[in-house]
């Protein structure tokens, strides 16, 4: 069965041939990324991520497994997404600092008539950082495309000081959630002889 990844995230293709699946990207799909009143993060998650291979599905170009994620930065209940700016990242790596936060993150793997969707929490504690080193942190532009302005697989992982749970959710691919997934879908990874 192909395997269809619903992203242009290159961290997500890149955790998913670290594990040997054959998968084909799909365009990234256009969705309202906006919470809903009331939505907590996890639940924000985990519909961001089967919207995503919902869509995903409607634009296989023969049939198959279309794999949709998503990952949020969460401090004190509240989502922080991806920076605006170069003002607003470095706001929120001051936030951060010094400070531990969730990174929730959300896989679903959806089949041409059913879907499952799996999730996990990962607790990150950031070092305590003078605002020079945020500032050149923010100045290197890494943070600029990803949730909590900080990318944890790059230069980043030197604001991190400790992390409970999964690192490759913090990367975008919650790994263990994904490998459950495609052996509920059948699909095959990496394969001993």
């Amino acid at each position: 069965m192909i395997l269809y990844l619903a992203s242009g995230s290159p961290r997500r293709a890149e955790l998913l041939q670290q594990i040997a699946v054959p998968f084909t990207v799909l365009p990234p799909p256009s969705i309202d990324e906006t919470p809903r009143a009331a939505e907590v993060p996890v639940s924000y998650v985990r519909r961001m991520a089967r919207e995503k291979a919902l869509v995903g599905r409607e634009c296989m170009p023969v049939p198959g497994a279309v794999l949709g994620a998503d990952t949020a930065v969460v401090m004190e209940g509240r989502i922080l997404g991806k920076p605006a700016d170069d003002a607003e990242a470095l706001a929120i790596l001051t936030q951060l600092s010094g400070q531990s936060h969730q990174v929730v993150s959300a896989v679903c793997v959806c089949l041409e008539d059913r879907h499952a969707v799996r999730h996990t929490v990962t607790t990150v504690q950031f070092r305590a950082l003078e605002s020079a080193r945020l500032e050149a942190y923010v100045a290197t532009g890494e943070g600029r495309d990803k949730a909590g302005s900080y990318g944890i697989q790059g230069l980043g992982g030197a604001l991190v000081e400790s992390l409970s749970g999964s690192y490759s959710a913090v990367v975008g691919l919650p790994l263990e959630q994904t490998v459950a997934l495609l052996e509920w879908a059948d699909i095959p990874y990496w394969q001993i002889d």
